[in-house]
C-alpha cells in the first residue's frame, strides 16, 4: 500500500494501466489495493453497459469487465489530486469518444460504396438497412492492440459490429452483398492504415421477429444489439420498423431487467472481491473479475 502511495506521491495521477505497470503489481492486487485504501482515490470513464455472457447464471453481466475497467477506464490518485484527476478523466472521456466517432466513420466509408457504387444501389438501399453495434454506440471503443477472433492477428482495439437487416430482397442480390462485404472485412483486418477487425450478419426481417422473442440466448444477443444499435446506412424506414418492432416486443424493458441484475451483481462482486480475506487463487471467484469471455457474438 506504501508502495502505490509513494508512486502516486511521485507520479500523480495515473490510469490503472500505468499503475500496474509501475508498481509490477498484477492486475487484481492493484485493483484491491486501490478499493482498500482510503487515501486512493479513483474516477471512472465512459460508462458500464449490459452484455450478455453465456457463461453467467441468467447471461447478465455488465461491460467493461472490472478488470478492463480498472486498467482500461479508471484514474487513480491522491486527494490532493482532484483537479488533475477530473482533468485526465475529461481527457480520457474525450479520446474514447475521438476512437468511437473514427471508427463509426470507417463503417460508414465500408457501407456507402457498397450501396452507392453497387448496380443495384437503388433496390439495397431500399430493402436493406445498416445497422451499427457494439463499444462504438457508446463511447467506449479502445485502441488497444488484441487479437482477432479467428486469426489471432493484431486488431486495433475494439471490433466494429455490422448488422445488416434485409426485407423482400433476392436471394442472388444478398449472396453479392455477402461476397462484398466479406472482401471489405479482409481488405481492413489486413490493411497495416487500418487493422481493424469488421464482424457483421446479413438477416431477413422474418428473422428479425423470431429474435425477438428473447427465447434464447442467441436471440437475446441479438435482440439487445439491435436494440443499441444505430442507423449506419441503407433503408430509413426499415430501420424505424424495426426499431417498433423492439417496442411492439418490449425489449426495452426486457434489457432493463437484465442490466438492473448486471448491476446489482456487479456491486456484490467488487464487495466479494475487495473482503480482506480474498486472494487470486480462488478461481471461481476471480472469474469475477477478469470474466469469462469479452467478445461478444452476432447473430
Amino acid at each position: 500500500m506504501d508502495q502505490l502511495i509513494r508512486l502516486l506521491e511521485e507520479r500523480g495521477p495515473l490510469t490503472g494501466k500505468n499503475l500496474v505497470r509501475e508498481t509490477g503489481f498484477d492486475v487484481f492486487r492493484a485493483w484491491k489495493a486501490c478499493h482498500s485504501c482510503d487515501q486512493i482515490f479513483s474516477r471512472l470513464v465512459g460508462r458500464r453497459y449490459l452484455r450478455l455472457d453465456q457463461k453467467v447464471e441468467g447471461y447478465a453481466r455488465l461491460s467493461p469487465s472490472i478488470m478492463r475497467e480498472f486498467l482500461n477506464y479508471t484514474i487513480v490518485g491522491l486527494k490532493r489530486h482532484e483537479p488533475a484527476l477530473q482533468s485526465m478523466a475529461q481527457s480520457l472521456q474525450q479520446q474514447l469518444a475521438a476512437i468511437s466517432s473514427k471508427k463509426m466513420q470507417l463503417a460508414g466509408q465500408t457501407v456507402a460504396p457498397l450501396i452507392e457504387e453497387h448496380p443495384k444501389g437503388d433496390l439495397i438501399r431500399e430493402r436493406a438497412a445498416f445497422i451499427i453495434a457494439g463499444d462504438v454506440v457508446f463511447n467506449m471503443a479502445h485502441a488497444e492492440p488484441r487479437p482477432e477472433f479467428s486469426t489471432g492477428e493484431l486488431v486495433m482495439g475494439s471490433d466494429l459490429d455490422l448488422i445488416i437487416v434485409v426485407d423482400d430482397l433476392p436471394e442472388a442480390l444478398i449472396t453479392d452483398m455477402d461476397r462484398i462485404v466479406y472482401r471489405e472485412k479482409y481488405n481492413l483486418l489486413i490493411n497495416p492504415a487500418s487493422k481493424e477487425e469488421l464482424d457483421y450478419i446479413i438477416k431477413d426481417l422474418d428473422k428479425v421477429k423470431e429474435q425477438l422473442r428473447f427465447d434464447s440466448f442467441k436471440a437475446m444477443v441479438a435482440s439487445k444489439i439491435l436494440y443499441e444499435g444505430h442507423f449506419m446506412g441503407g433503408s430509413r424506414s426499415l430501420f424505424a420498423l424495426i426499431k417498433s418492432l423492439l417496442d411492439d416486443f418490449a425489449i426495452s424493458s426486457k434489457i432493463a431487467l437484465l442490466e438492473e441484475k448486471a448491476s446489482q451483481d456487479r456491486v456484490e462482486a467488487e464487495k466479494l472481491l475487495a473482503s480482506p480475506g480474498n486472494k487470486d487463487q480462488d478461481e471461481e471467484l476471480m472469474s469475477l473479475f477478469y470474466t469469462t469471455e469479452e467478445k461478444e457474438e452476432i447473430f
